[in-house]
């Protein structure tokens, strides 16, 4: 499936008196491609570097020395552009899938503290992992035979992005039921972007709607309809949205997430609006919130959050605010990425460099610190997503009757240090893709 396509004049084809300039498949053209291209889509292409291409081994290596560095004070430098192959683009924006052993691990929040358990914090339903029993709460003695106070302490969790289907992952784990060893086959299954929706109730009674949006990909959208009928046939007056884990994906995507929390209230509303550099502004574009029949069309929602809530997961609550929905975050910072990317593949490599900035219909945008939470709270990495008594979702469910957070217990106060809103973005070799914010 093509999603990222782009004018014609950025493809690698034309010639002729007039027409675009050739480009093969060499280094060397693929560099005077790439300097063309971000010298035309990249968002900083003005105050961004230019540096002779000739001492640049490789593509990738040129592409990062072109990147902007932040030498303007509105805007940090960027710490998003990326590459990857064409194959594992399609893969995970066209057909829902990706490759890999399908367990994350809970490594932001142990940096620098290499005597502090190391723990599973998320696993996808159709992998190796899952069907060998590896869970949410597992804690990981080591990798590889490495051992995980080795790994916190290198901040190096590269084993579990595998590079190829077929290779293997052994696990030392640890839970109740004692210690053991499992070994995971790396393979491409499909994702489940919609892992968890239940019904919930407050202290008091008040019926909530939660799920949770791991990926904003477009396999989201049956599951999403089938949670928020579901919701509407129970009539919850509360609506939870859990993107603690989600590192972005389609706008368009996002816009029906926020859709069915605004309904009637987001009737003729701008959702966000993309503004390119000013060579593309022709491109700028807008997203309106949807007419849904499910929609929850609630005035407060809950959206759970952490570090590795990004783009367009951060679009939401930016969108949903530029509305004056009353959005009441809870975990951590999110990771402030309000930017994205229109995607062109070349020779076999997808760019996904920094093509636009996101603003709600307030034109509020520029969030780098990323969005503070309304309630701070740290999460156990043991409770089951979707329990009542899970930290982020038991805050919820009590700020839902009191309409202010809970005083909070020593084991589920996030730490100050973590409270700062610092710029940071999420890594994405804790088991997890890059997905980032992407215009469709």
């Amino acid at each position: 499936m093509a999603l990222a396509v782009l004018p014609v004049l950025l493809a690698a084809c034309g010639g002729g008196d007039g027409g675009p300039p050739v480009y093969s498949c060499s280094v060397s053209d693929q560099k005077a491609w790439l300097a063309d291209y971000m010298n035309d889509w990249y968002f900083w292409y003005k105050i961004s570097p230019r540096p002779n291409p000739a001492p640049y081994a490789d593509v990738d290596d040129y592409f990062n020395a072109l990147l902007y560095t932040g030498t303007d004070a509105a805007f940090p430098a960027d710490r998003w552009s990326y590459t990857q192959s064409t194959e594992d683009f399609n893969r995970f924006f066209g057909a829902g899938q990706t490759l890999g052993y399908g367990v994350s691990v809970a490594g932001l929040e142990v940096t620098g503290q290499p005597t502090q358990p190391l723990r599973v914090r998320y696993v996808e339903a159709l992998s190796d992992a899952a069907a060998k029993g590896v869970a949410r709460g597992d804690q990981v003695l080591a990798i590889n035979g490495r051992s995980a106070a080795d790994i916190i302490a290198a901040d190096d969790y590269s084993a579990l992005s595998p590079a190829q289907a077929g290779t293997t992952l052994v696990l030392q784990l640890r839970n109740a039921g004692g210690d053991r060893s499992v070994t995971l086959t790396a393979s491409v299954f499909t994702l489940t972007p919609v892992s968890t929706t239940t019904i919930v109730t407050s202290p008091l009674g008040r019926k909530m709607g939660y799920v949770v949006v791991k990926d904003m990909i477009k396999q989201a959208l049956a599951p999403l309809e089938t949670a928020f009928a579901q919701f509407k046939a129970a009539g919850v007056s509360e609506i939870v949205l859990d993107l603690r884990y989600n590192g972005g994906g389609l706008v368009s995507t996002g816009t029906t997430v926020a859709s069915y929390v605004a309904g009637p209230r987001g009737s003729g509303h701008t959702y966000a609006s993309l503004l390119y550099n000013d060579k593309q502004s022709g491109s700028n574009q807008s997203y309106l919130f949807s007419s849904l029949a499910s929609a929850a069309g609630v005035a407060r929602v809950f959206v759970l959050t952490g570090q590795r809530t990004c783009s367009a997961s951060e679009q939401v609550i930016n969108g949903l605010r530029g509305i004056g929905i009353d959005v009441v975050a809870i975990g951590d910072t999110s990771c402030g990425k309000p930017v994205g990317f229109l995607p062109t593949s070349q020779c076999s490599t997808t760019y996904s460099a920094v093509n636009f900035e996101s603003v709600n219909e307030r034109f509020e945008g520029r969030y780098f610190d990323g969005f503070a939470p309304t309630c701070a709270v740290a999460e156990d990495f043991v409770s089951p997503l979707g329990s009542p008594t899970e930290p982020l979702l038991a805050t919820a469910r009590e700020y839902a009757d009191l309409g202010a957070c809970p005083a909070v217990s020593a084991a589920r106060e996030l730490p100050q240090s973590r409270r700062s809103g610092a710029q940071r973005i999420g890594p994405t070799n804790e088991g997890d893709r890059p997905a980032g914010m992407i215009a469709r």
